[in-house]
Parts: C-alpha cells; sequence; structure tokens
C-alpha cells in the first residue's frame, strides 16, 4: 500500500513549478499505519502560499486510494537553495527580493512597503532595507519617523545595527541615522559603504523574505545590490505612461545583463476609480505601459495597481493600505500581486535547483 500512495503522491503536480513531485524529488517518505498515513515533503520555497493547495492536493490523492475514513498528515520542509553570491552575506535570508524602477516617482516604495506588510500578514518572517539613500521614505510609510536604529559597538571595535519593527516587518533605512531634514550628500564609494553597512551589519535574524526598495536608476546602488547580495530576483515597478516605460526598460536590462532574474513587472497607478463610483475608471496615466514591459522583457505582468486616496493616505499616515481593513478592494489587488511574486520566487529557486519550469497561466 505504501508503494501505491507514494507513486501517487510523487505524480502530483506542483502547482507553481509545473512539475510533478517525482520529477522534483519532493517525496522524502510515506508511512502508513493503520487507517493513518503521514506524508514528508522537502519542497522549493517559500511555501506560504502554496502550502495549503499542496496539503489538500495529497489528502485528495489518498482518499482515492484509501477511501474518505483515512486520516492524512503532511508534513512540509523547505528545500536548501544555493547561493549565488558570497555564502557570509544573509545567510539566514531564504528569499530576497529587489523592487525597482528606472524611474522616479512611480510609487515604487509604496508598492515595496505593501508587498512587505502582505508577506508579513500571510505569516512571513520579513525584512524590507530601504536602500534608498536619498529619498528614504519606509520610516514614515511605516509610522516609525521619529525613531533612531539601535546599534551596539563589539569590543573588536566593529558596530551592528538592529533594524526596527513596525506591522511585523522589520525595517531598516538610513533614514534612522540621518536627521529629519537632513539631506544625503554621498557619492560613489562612500554610498555603496553606507548601502553594504545597512546589509552586512544589520542584525535581521532569519528572514522568510527580505524585500529592498531601491532608488531609481542602475547606478552604484544597483550594481552593488547585483554584485555582493545573492539576490532571488527583482521586481520592475513602472506607471501606464511611455515616459516612464521608456526609463524602465533600462531597469530591465541591467538585471538581465547582470545575471538577475526579472521576476515580474508591476505596473502602477494604472487607472483611477472616484470612491462614489468604484466601478469607473478613469486611465489618468495612459495605458498599456505594464503589458508592453512585461511582453518585452518576457516576464510576467503580476498585476496592476489603481491610484486610490486611501493608498496616499495610508503612505503619509505610517499605514501601509494592505493592512487597512475599510480598503478591501485595493488590500486584495496587492496580496494577489504579492502571491504572483512569490510564485515566480519559487519558480526562480526552482531553476538554481536545477528543475525546469512549466508556465502556468493563472
Amino acid at each position: 500500500m505504501e508503494t501505491s500512495v507514494r507513486s501517487a503522491i510523487e505524480s502530483v503536480i506542483d502547482p507553481d513549478i509545473g512539475r510533478s513531485f517525482g520529477e522534483l524529488g519532493a517525496v522524502e517518505s510515506v508511512k502508513i499505519d493503520g487507517n493513518s498515513v503521514e506524508i514528508y515533503l522537502e519542497l522549493v520555497p517559500p511555501l506560504h502560499y502554496v502550502g495549503l493547495a499542496i496539503d489538500d492536493a495529497c489528502r485528495d490523492v489518498v482518499r482515492s486510494i484509501m477511501g474518505d475514513s483515512v486520516k492524512t498528515t503532511v508534513f512540509v520542509r523547505p528545500k536548501a537553495i544555493p547561493r549565488i553570491a558570497q555564502a557570509d552575506v544573509l545567510p539566514d535570508v531564504q528569499t530576497i527580493i529587489a523592487v525597482a524602477s528606472g524611474k522616479g516617482g512611480v510609487g515604487k516604495s509604496t508598492v515595496a512597503a505593501n508587498i512587505a506588510a502582505a508577506l508579513a500578514q500571510k505569516g512571513a518572517s520579513v525584512g524590507l532595507l530601504d536602500a534608498d539613500i536619498y529619498g528614504p521614505s519606509a520610516p514614515m510609510m511605516f509610522d516609525l519617523a521619529n525613531e533612531t536604529m539601535r546599534a551596539e559597538k563589539l569590543p573588536d571595535g566593529s558596530v551592528i545595527g538592529y533594524p526596527n519593527e513596525r506591522y511585523g516587518v522589520k525595517i531598516a533605512s538610513i533614514g534612522f541615522v540621518m536627521q529629519r531634514d537632513q539631506a544625503a550628500i554621498l557619492r560613489g564609494p562612500m554610498l555603496a559603504g553606507y548601502f553594504t553597512t545597512l546589509v552586512g551589519q544589520m542584525q535581521w535574524g532569519a528572514l522568510d523574505f527580505l524585500i529592498f526598495d531601491l532608488p531609481p536608476g542602475t547606478g552604484d546602488i544597483q550594481l552593488t545590490l547585483t554584485q555582493r547580495i545573492p539576490l532571488t530576483g527583482a521586481a520592475i515597478v513602472t506607471t501606464p505612461q511611455e515616459i516612464a516605460v521608456s526609463d524602465v526598460r533600462r531597469s530591465v536590462a541591467m538585471f538581465r545583463r547582470v545575471n538577475v532574474d526579472v521576476l515580474g513587472v508591476i505596473e502602477n497607478m494604472s487607472w483611477f476609480s472616484p470612491p462614489d463610483m468604484p466601478e469607473k475608471k478613469y486611465p489618468i496615466f495612459g495605458e498599456g505601459g505594464g503589458r508592453a514591459v512585461a511582453a518585452e522583457s518576457g516576464a510576467p505582468l503580476l498585476g496592476e495597481i489603481p491610484i486610490t486616496l486611501a493608498t496616499r493616505e495610508g503612505g503619509d499616515e505610517g499605514l501601509p493600505v494592505v493592512l487597512n481593513p475599510d480598503e478591501f478592494r485595493q488590500a486584495e489587488i496587492i496580496r494577489n500581486i504579492t502571491a504572483n511574486l512569490v510564485r515566480e520566487s519559487r519558480r526562480a529557486h526552482a531553476k538554481r535547483l536545477g528543475g525546469q519550469t512549466v508556465s502556468i497561466t493563472l
């Protein structure tokens, strides 16, 4: 019986990766004791969004063989992902995603903050690194504008820092170090040095996700990130109009040139719906830019986010809109985009493990 059940479990298709558990080497063991079945799996992380679907699929397979009265328990642990950069950098972080854009003013920081908050809502351990040295915004977006960063000097003279935390998200930002109205007058090596300090000397602890909110452009910060950090991939944020799309194309090209996976494109400010007429959509900034970038780059369009008053107010008041219980529609859009981003992260990890993925249209 165990052989039959194991064979059936090995035929289950991973819904994100599009390959069977047998092909992925995911089934560690199957144990049957009377009417109880225990299934032990090792799957490509992250598993926060796919775990329930996999659990249901395994239970259905077992019931089809042993009947409805069987008790099935599924145990899942994540596979270890090979490092793609220095092994001593962020060793306890499982998935590292850069949120980037070639142009300022597209709402990239707002998108990054809401993705981090959505991941924390799902029960993941999450960090957000505000890498925009010139315009740090994470402290304000998480209601931490008056906070400073706690630091500790070690006996060898080195200094370690501890991120602040709000809404279940650990946050590091140069904004916790500079005075609120102080300009960051930094260039070249100094700029990269500050960024490296935020990464290498910050005590993040074990994280499921670390989200990098990058400054616009393709300069020192971006190159330092791709050279020194084991990125899972990058999510590219754009707005619909051509003036934004043309700059975003350069950002996509940069990540491709340095062999960083582009996990997908997020179109922000896609339309405006008046609060009293939510069925109306006004494309203030045009239409189709995100789809065009996605099609050109061969990356999926992760979703389109409308511009709303509550999104802007949430950024100013320190409550990401995805956490606002009165903004269900906007929050659901962002949660779906986050789920799509996690799906693409799993596919990127699967490629790194040596297994090809199958494109699945949802």
